[in-house]
């Protein structure tokens, strides 16, 4: 069996940034996704955006969960820390690690199934904490590991490749994280890496629980007929899929398109993506606005992509536990201890 392994030289003319490192420097393993993935877009957005912020690989963390997407972070970022978690709990995990030591840069990355289903609970509270992440949800609709059944973002009326229609409401991810008080909240596309990588890089710099839902289509497996993140594929090749293991190539979706613009993006199956780009005189600052915004485009059937929120001077999770500024796990006994006149304070108020 042979594996492909990226080669450690690079060119010598490859750009570099001020701290000396290439954009190969920030990226991680060989996907072992599907071609055409759009998880493998956000992988290439996040690389890009790291290398422009000038961030050093080893000063961000990047945890993860269970899914197609949580196998991501392998693929980029390879010289920084990594950590994947049990199915739907990288929020508590990134919690804990970013309360221990503030002084790293949290990535976390998850999936629909992974934050809408069993790590729903996990998000809502990451979220209304104000934990101090960006929080990336690759968005495809479906669980892909599993073969394709419907995730708790799936729209309603959609029909999975047996026939069988979603009858739940979908859990819309970035309306939920403006209702918790989430103070970074954006969308965007997996192939709009014009305004994937400036959100990203928004993200990465914002104080607080920063999110961007993106939506990234499956090209294996979400055949959802009048889904707005369908690939409906491999139905008219189901038999030889399963018996021969094997995704035919397709070429990544891309779409550019200006602000204020509405875009139809025919994805594989003939399906039609509607995205329409904020435009150039929206006020992200605006935290109910924001909400309305994106119902009164959902109604039309179009899904708004941009920076939908983001509160200036927002607090994050240690301002509001007032920690102290070192981390805490550089605390040693002498930080910790308060003295036996401290205990004795204590003691007699319980008196």
């Amino acid at each position: 069996m042979t594996y492909l392994v990226k080669p450690k030289l690079h060119h010598p003319t490859l750009p570099a940034n001020k701290l000396g490192f290439t954009r190969r420097d920030y990226e991680g393993k060989i996907s072992t996704l599907c071609a055409g993935c759009g998880h493998d877009s956000i992988s290439a957005a996040l690389v890009q955006a790291c290398w422009e912020l000038e961030i050093e690989p080893h000063r961000v963390a990047k945890l993860s969960g269970i899914g197609c997407s949580s196998k991501t972070p392998d693929y980029f970022l390879g010289a920084s820390h990594g950590f994947n978690t049990v199915h739907g709990r990288m929020p508590s995990v990134l919690t804990g690690a970013n309360l221990a030591n503030r002084e790293l840069l949290y990535l976390g990355v998850s999936g629909d199934g992974d934050s809408a289903s069993i790590g729903l609970g996990q998000f809502a509270h990451a979220m209304r904490r104000g934990v101090n992440m960006t929080y990336i949800v690759e968005n495809n609709g479906v669980y892909g590991l599993t073969k394709g059944q419907f995730s708790a973002t799936a729209d309603q009326g959609s029909k999975s490749k047996k026939g069988v229609v979603n009858t739940d409401t979908a859990i819309d991810l970035v309306a939920m994280a403006l209702q918790l008080g989430a103070s970074y909240v954006a969308r965007s596309f997996s192939g709009d890496k014009e305004q994937l990588v400036p959100l990203i890089k928004g993200a990465l710099s914002h104080r607080g629980a920063a999110l961007i839902d993106v939506i990234s289509p499956c090209v294996a497996f979400n055949n959802h007929a009048g889904s707005t993140k369908s690939y409906d594929y491999v139905r008219a090749h189901n038999e030889a899929v399963n018996r021969l293991d094997f995704m035919p190539h397709r070429d990544a979706i891309t779409a550019m398109y200006a602000p204020g613009e509405v875009i139809e993006v025919t994805q594989h199956d003939g399906s039609v993506l509607r995205l329409r780009k904020l435009a150039e005189g929206y006020d992200p600052g605006d935290r109910l606005a924001a909400m309305t915004h994106i119902a009164t485009y959902e109604a039309r059937g179009e899904v708004l992509t941009g920076l939908l929120y983001v509160r200036a001077g927002a607090e994050d999770l240690h301002g509001h536990l007032n920690t102290v500024d070192t981390a805490l796990n550089r605390l040693g006994d002498q930080d910790l201890c308060p003295g036996s006149a401290a205990l004795a304070a204590i003691n007699a108020e319980l008196i």
